[in-house]
């Protein structure tokens, strides 16, 4: 069985990690299999957003140290790094389309910052964020040094980087690491209604706010009023733009086709 589920419902991708005996930790199997999903996202003009969850009872462990530790076969964690995992985290914050991450069951190391560099993470209940990478006297990857200070402020990073704590939902919707919790036994309807939503909603738009959003990490202010004016040109020229005027006007729900 593939280590990547991939299926489309109403313009939503969905990417499933599957490696559940093994709580989704990626092996370059299914790294490269990430890719190639990803890639397709971008390519279709189906698809209008990704939903990214895990089979079983994880979201993703991380990295399968079984695959590091073998004597004569194993991978060296910088060819991981730019061959794997850089990839994926390139791939989801270029794509023009937003990603939701329905994080399931615990996300840990890699597994836990391929998650919190998504559009929009939700999670269940029971599930819970590790920055594991001290554990094994490594340093925190997968763009987890840039997104994670941005999220929860630079001393409740460093003090989860350094410690490996165990964050519970709860507490990750409580620090902004998170948007959103729901009861494990309604999770995964709750997350795919915003996937859903995302997908019926004015794609160029989400888009031109996903790169406003990507330029805001490095801009200064006037630097990012200047972006906001060029991408706000772009949005005002596009057809949704036109049926979003219209539709408020004639006070009638808009019809957005991703155009």
């Amino acid at each position: 069985m593939s280590s990547i589920l991939f299926d489309i419902k109403d313009n939503v991708a969905i990417i499933t990690l599957n490696r559940p005996d093994k709580y989704n930790a990626f092996n370059r199997e299914m790294a490269l299999a990430m890719h190639e999903k990803l890639d397709e996202c971008k390519a279709s003009k189906n698809i209008r957003a990704i939903y990214i969850s895990g089979a079983g009872k994880a979201f993703s462990s991380g990295q399968d140290l079984e695959e590091v530790s073998e004597p004569t076969n194993g991978v060296d964690v910088t060819v991981i790094l730019k061959e794997h995992y850089n990839p994926i985290i390139k791939r989801i914050r270029k794509l023009e389309k937003p990603v939701v991450a329905a994080v399931n069951g615990v996300a840990a190391g890699a597994g836990a910052n391929i998650a919190l560099c998504c559009d929009i993470i939700v999670a269940a209940k029971s599930a819970s964020f590790i920055q594991a990478f001290s554990k094994i006297g490594l340093i925190p990857d997968s763009g987890g040094t840039y997104f994670l200070p941005r999220l929860v402020g630079w001393q409740k990073a460093s003090a989860l980087f350094m410690l490996g704590d165990k964050i519970s939902a709860d507490e990750a919707e409580r620090i902004g690491m998170i948007y959103k919790v729901f009861a494990d036994e309604i999770f995964e309807q709750e997350a795919m209604k915003i996937a859903l939503m995302l997908a019926q909603m004015p794609t160029k738009a989400l888009a031109f706010t996903k790169a406003a959003l990507n330029n805001s990490l490095v801009n200064n202010y006037e630097d990012q009023l200047h972006d906001e004016e060029l991408l706000q040109e772009r949005a005002g020229r596009t057809k949704d733009y036109q049926e979003g005027v219209q539709a408020f006007l004639e006070k009638r729900k808009p019809n957005f086709i991703g155009d």
